[in-house]
């Protein structure tokens, strides 16, 4: 079993490596990948773990994880068995804008956030989010704003 150690990392920094230490472990042998996430210092878990989490639990068809504190009573780690491959970091625009949603955001400041992906390719990835029942299309203020669904 490989070891990815995330501690310190960003959600966007994150993301790539470990998509990466993924694809890597299944070319190389299909065999675990061990994620340290680190438990995070709030008392209830970590961003990094929870987005992590959340991410394997939206590619479960691809992949199989078993959570640390149920295998060896360590929060701080998550134990992930590759099937298939992850799409590529740069296919993961709608994971980003999902992320960035998590508090409502208009669609300006989702455009002005993801610009440098181009107007075309941020709209196709909230349309997608939008069909996938992800993403939600709300009115505050009189302003219509977006907001990932928690699922």
């Amino acid at each position: 079993m490989e070891t990815l150690d995330l501690h310190g990392q960003t959600w966007s920094e994150a993301l790539p490596a470990f998509i990466e230490a993924y694809n890597g472990a299944l070319r190389r042998s299909g065999g675990g990948l061990e994620v340290v996430h680190g438990y995070g210092s709030s008392g209830v878990g970590g961003k990094l773990r929870l987005r992590l989490r959340s991410f394997l639990r939206r590619h479960e068809g691809r992949l199989e994880f078993m959570l640390g504190e149920d295998v060896d009573g360590n929060a701080g780690v998550t134990f992930v068995v590759p099937r298939t491959a992850l799409p590529d970091v740069d296919d993961l625009l709608a994971e980003r804008v999902l992320e960035y949603c998590e508090r409502p955001k208009s669609r300006s400041k989702i455009m002005g956030k993801f610009r440098r992906h181009g107007d075309p390719k941020v709209g196709q990835a909230m349309e997608m989010l939008e069909r996938e029942g992800r993403l939600r299309a709300v009115s505050r203020k009189g302003v219509k704003v977006y907001e990932a669904v928690d699922r």
